[in-house]
């Protein structure tokens, strides 16, 4: 049976030479980069060399890099260690309703901390509006945190636009660009952001492996104490294989990303163009400002666990907006922020494409998806009728 993977949102094969780079420092160069010897001065020499290979993907300087576990840590970092930093100037955070939930659990903490947190509202593309962001900012405003591409519905924010208002309003603005960096050009000096969330599994590098840019000049409170390592601002041995590996995958994305771009673009467009013939199907999130090989779905009377099974039975692996495939029984709140009525946003569904995703792949899947829309419609309890009646769809909030 063909096998295809398209959940790449949720993460990506490791590189080989990603791979190669990292092998040596499992076994041969072990020593710990704080060590004043040969095997310690090793590993520290590899690991500033990833800081600048990591830092160049997103035209940062090496200083500006301080290497994390994972997204949410680095999200974790961004807001609580501003907050925390600057809570003498104000105590106001700003930040989207379709946010991670590592920024909106920890925007939540810092409420019962005493911050005050506004959630702005976005469209029913996913955009945040600027003019909502500059209306909610006040005196007490330290800072702004806007996703800066939507895993789940896969839009791309206008953060220039956004980020001109809060520095207008002397606000820093933190972006959490996980879904964004290894899969669009991201300039961090063009986008002039004061803070940066990104991880490294994103881009065909290892698991374990993330970043947190701070803008040089940046007061920062450490979210984890104990030691000296990354300047003071992260506590704990180094994971010296993982940050080689997130530098190297850094490196082979600069010098491939726009062929990899090119490549899916197309296969996702095919996606789309196929799957919007099916009757009552709609495209979630920006029809044009969304990532290259982002293609998201309701699919109006089935569940999206219910597409998953049996995509993954005929060798399709993808992933389900819906909160349902996570044993949760609720609704995804980012597609409730976009005005999907509840009902329906059970039956999301997401296809993220990779640079080994073949034409042959997006072929079997345009045959294969409407055949499993069809057998689940037959087999459904709430799809009586539907073809007789005009159900609710997805439209704007007013």
């Amino acid at each position: 049976m063909k096998k295809i993977y398209m959940d790449h949102v949720a993460t990506n094969p490791l590189h080989p030479e990603v791979l190669d780079a990292m092998m040596p420092y499992f076994k041969d160069n072990y020593g710990n980069p704080l060590s004043l010897y040969g095997p310690g001065f090793k590993a520290r020499e590899a690991i500033e060399n990833a800081r600048e290979s990591t830092a160049s993907l997103i035209n940062a300087k090496a200083k500006e890099i301080i290497f994390t576990a994972s997204g949410a840590e680095s999200n974790n970092f961004a807001l609580k260690g501003i907050a925390y930093a600057l809570q003498g100037k104000g105590k106001h955070i700003i930040v989207s309703k379709i946010e991670h939930h590592s920024v909106l659990n920890s925007a939540r903490f810092l409420e019962k901390q005493g911050f005050v947190v506004t959630y702005l509202p976005v469209d029913n593309h996913g955009l945040v509006d600027p003019e909502a962001v500059k209306k909610a900012i006040n005196s007490e405003t330290i800072l702004i945190s806007i996703i800066h591409a939507s895993p789940e519905i896969g839009t791309i924010q206008s953060l220039s636009e956004i980020n001109k208002i809060a520095k207008e309003k002397g606000v820093l603005l933190h972006t959490d660009s996980v879904a964004a960096v290894g899969n669009i050009p991201v300039d961090v000096q063009a986008l002039n952001v004061d803070l940066m969330t990104f991880a490294a599994h994103q881009f065909y590098g290892p698991k374990g492996a993330a970043a947190l840019y701070v803008k040089e000049g940046t007061r920062i409170v450490p979210l984890i104490y104990g030691g000296i390592q990354e300047g003071g601002r992260r506590a704990g041995t180094e994971n010296v294989p993982a940050i080689v590996g997130m530098g190297k995958a850094a490196d082979i994305t600069k010098r491939d990303l726009q062929k990899r771009i090119d490549h899916i673009r197309p296969l996702r467009d095919s996606i789309i163009s196929s799957t919007l013939k099916i009757n009552k199907v709609i495209l979630t999130g920006h029809p044009e400002q969304r990532l290259p090989g982002h293609a998201s779905f309701v699919v109006e009377y089935i569940e999206g666990e219910a597409m998953l099974l049996m995509l993954a039975a005929k060798g399709i692996y993808s992933a389900s907006g819906s909160a349902c495939s996570s044993k949760a029984l609720k609704s995804s709140p980012v597609l409730i922020s976009i005005g999907v009525p509840v009902h329906l946003a059970q039956g999301s569904v997401v296809f993220t494409l990779g640079e080994e995703t073949t034409s042959e792949d997006i072929t079997y899947f345009n045959e294969t998806f409407p055949q499993v829309i069809s057998r689940l419609r037959e087999i459904s309890p709430y799809s009586k009728g539907w073809e007789e009646t005009e159900a609710p769809t997805c439209t704007a909030k007013k």
